[in-house]
Parts: C-alpha cells; sequence; structure tokens
C-alpha cells in the first residue's frame, strides 16, 4: 500500500520489535495514528496487535 501524499517521515532503523521513525513537527500527528493502524493490521490473530507510539527528540526521551 502506498500513500498519495508525499510525507518526510522516514524509518531510520528497527530495533529488535520497534521502528524508529525521523519525523517533521508537521507530520507528527498524522504519524501517531497511521502507524499503529497500519502495524494493527499486519496481520489477523485472536488477539489484537497494538502499537504505541512515543515521541522526543532521541530514541531514549521517546520511550
Amino acid at each position: 500500500m502506498r500513500c498519495k501524499e508525499q510525507r518526510a517521515t522516514r524509518m531510520i532503523m528497527q530495533v529488535h520489535d520497534e521502528l524508529v521513525f525521523e519525523v517533521p513537527e508537521a507530520e507528527v500527528d498524522w504519524v501517531k495514528g497511521e502507524v499503529p493502524r497500519l502495524m494493527a493490521g499486519v496481520a489477523e490473530l485472536k488477539v489484537p496487535l497494538l502499537a504505541e507510539v512515543g515521541v522526543g527528540p532521541n530514541w531514549e526521551q521517546a520511550h
């Protein structure tokens, strides 16, 4: 699935079960809504898949 809108947000790394994005301030709200929605739909399981979003200037502070 491709986004019709061009975004400046970029996934910069994956660490185990975490994805790290570089996100312009103007796209933070969009990412906080879209990433969990997309992640929850990647597989059909008997239990729901949940994705949490943390925001901060670096990976440590986003936890």
